[in-house]
């Protein structure tokens, strides 16, 4: 491993030939971790900007036509405060099941990068015997790259997805509560 200068550093890209060396000596299995990763913090990012920017002004607005009611004791008055705190719900909530999805999704292909990298540690004994240890030492570091990959991938976004989670339940709690039944 090599040390990086200042003016290496400095460059825009300077981390890629490293992300390619890691990406070959894992496997092909590393790449389809790398886009089931790259979909699942887009989405991770895409909630986080729905409860920053988008939910505050859906929050008032549905917070503003309750209130603009005159009558919210009535079944009719409830029923339509029901039908927005789902509308919300379903809002608040969407994509967390599908993000929930791809991280329960990447220690399953880590095993499957294992499996795959086994096989070629056992092709390689076939082919060439026992006695090459360099070529079994790239095939152990194939088996074992994918799944430290989609553990480190499935516990950050699990940890994403509750904290996630918990701010959706929060959100739609004080939501209930600006949009109280007065009698």
């Amino acid at each position: 491993m090599t040390e990086i200068s200042y003016l290496e550093a400095s460059q825009p890209l300077f981390w890629l030939p490293s992300l390619e060396a890691f990406m070959t000596q894992g496997g092909p299995v590393l790449w389809v971790l790398l886009v089931v990763a790259a979909l699942s913090w887009i989405l991770v990012i895409e909630r986080v900007l729905y409860l920053l920017v988008s939910y505050p002004r859906a929050k008032q607005a549905w917070v503003a036509r309750w209130d603009a009611r005159k009558d919210h004791a009535s079944w009719a008055s409830k029923a339509l405060r029901d039908g927005w705190l789902f509308e919300a719900h379903l809002q608040l909530f969407s994509n967390l099941n599908f993000i929930k999805g791809l991280v329960a999704i990447c220690p399953m292909l880590g095993l499957m990068g294992t499996v795959t990298g086994m096989i070629s540690v056992f092709d390689v004994m076939a082919t060439a015997g026992s006695n090459e240890p360099r070529a079994m030492a790239a095939g152990i570091s194939m088996a074992t790259l994918p799944t430290l990959a989609g553990m480190v991938i499935a516990l950050a976004g699990l940890f994403a997805h509750a904290r996630l989670t918990k701010a959706c339940e929060r959100c739609e709690a004080s939501l209930a509560k600006a949009m109280r039944i007065r009698g």
